[in-house]
């Protein structure tokens, strides 16, 4: 693309995560797993999965990637235990902060997507108080990593449910946002979502961006489903509004069901709304700068696709 835009990925390569032995960051286990072997076990992982951020690192920077969203899945199981009781931390400080300094110095720019289970706008104190639990470690890993603390950084959520008020939700939101530790505060964003019933970016311009500051990760495919009544260039120069200095970092998808005509498989119906292998249409800008995370199933192979496609020179 232009120099107004650079693209990027998450979470997972797919070309070095299919060597042998892959690079990846991702190694997990499942509960039953977790409680049998213990936090040595979680220990062993969560170091080989921070020991590989930085060949991941050096690969984007090789094919001239510069901006990276981090896996949420760093460390197996974190909810049960403290970055600091992990009996390999200070080796695991070690590879984080090593690939963090790599990361700063060579213009990398990362973030994290944590999971749909944590919501701030919750009527369930034991569903905010796991997320912010959550969102704290999030922000620990991002200082142990040497990022800035603001929305260069960013770590990224949806609002959550509507709980049949938008705007009580919301209210909700900016009330326990205040909970929030300063490192995570100040790394925040929201993203529009991709159902009508949830929120556009009017809903969170109006109701949270305006009242605490929070910037608005602009998703061109969620839009289409939640628009808010403002077309695709209002909806983004609105939330790209809410970044101040900053360049805003926006989502780019396309349908599975629309783009790669889809079908069900095995009576499991595609929905328009699930992401596609690969993009195909040019991204409008609309004449921003923009940090452009694109969310195909191909991760950097869609973003080579696409330089072939849009960006011959």
């Amino acid at each position: 693309m232009t120099n107004q835009v650079q693209l990027g990925y998450a979470c997972i390569n797919m070309e070095l995560s299919s060597q042998k032995p892959k690079i990846t960051t991702n190694r997990g286990m499942i509960k039953r797993t977790f409680l049998k072997k213990g936090i040595q076990y979680a220990s062993e992982l969560s170091l080989l999965n921070v020991s590989d951020l930085l060949p991941i690192f050096q690969w984007n920077i090789k094919n001239k990637i510069k901006v990276f969203r981090m896996s949420s899945c760093l460390f197996p199981w974190s909810s049960e235990y403290e970055l600091e009781e992990l009996p390999d931390y200070e080796k695991i400080c070690q590879k984080l902060s090593e690939a963090g300094k790599y990361a700063l110095e060579n213009g990398l720019r990362l973030s994290f997507h944590p999971g749909p289970f944590n919501i701030l706008s919750s009527p369930s104190e034991k569903v905010v108080l796991n997320t912010i639990k959550d969102l704290s470690t999030h922000g620990e890993i991002m200082d142990l990593m040497h990022q800035p603390r603001d929305h260069r950084a960013k770590i990224n959520v949806h609002a959550g449910g509507a709980y049949k008020n938008h705007e009580k939700a919301l209210e909700r939101m900016c009330i326990n946002f205040k909970r929030l530790p300063e490192n995570v505060q100040c790394r925040l964003t929201l993203e529009n979502d991709d159902r009508a019933n949830l929120f556009s970016v009017r809903h969170i311009y109006e109701n949270v961006s305006k009242k605490i500051g929070v910037p608005i990760v602009f998703d061109y495919h969620h839009h289409k489903f939640c628009t808010g009544d403002l077309t695709e260039q209002e909806a983004l120069e609105m939330a790209a509004s809410t970044w101040g200095e900053i360049v805003p970092t926006c989502h780019y998808s396309e349908s599975a069901a629309w783009k790669e005509q889809k079908e069900a498989k095995q009576g499991k119906l595609v929905k328009p709304n699930a992401h596609s292998d690969y993009v195909y249409d040019k991204i409008n800008n609309y004449g921003m700068r923009l940090d452009i995370v694109i969310e195909a199933k191909a991760k950097e192979l869609a973003i080579a696709k696409y330089r072939k496609d849009h960006c011959a020179a």
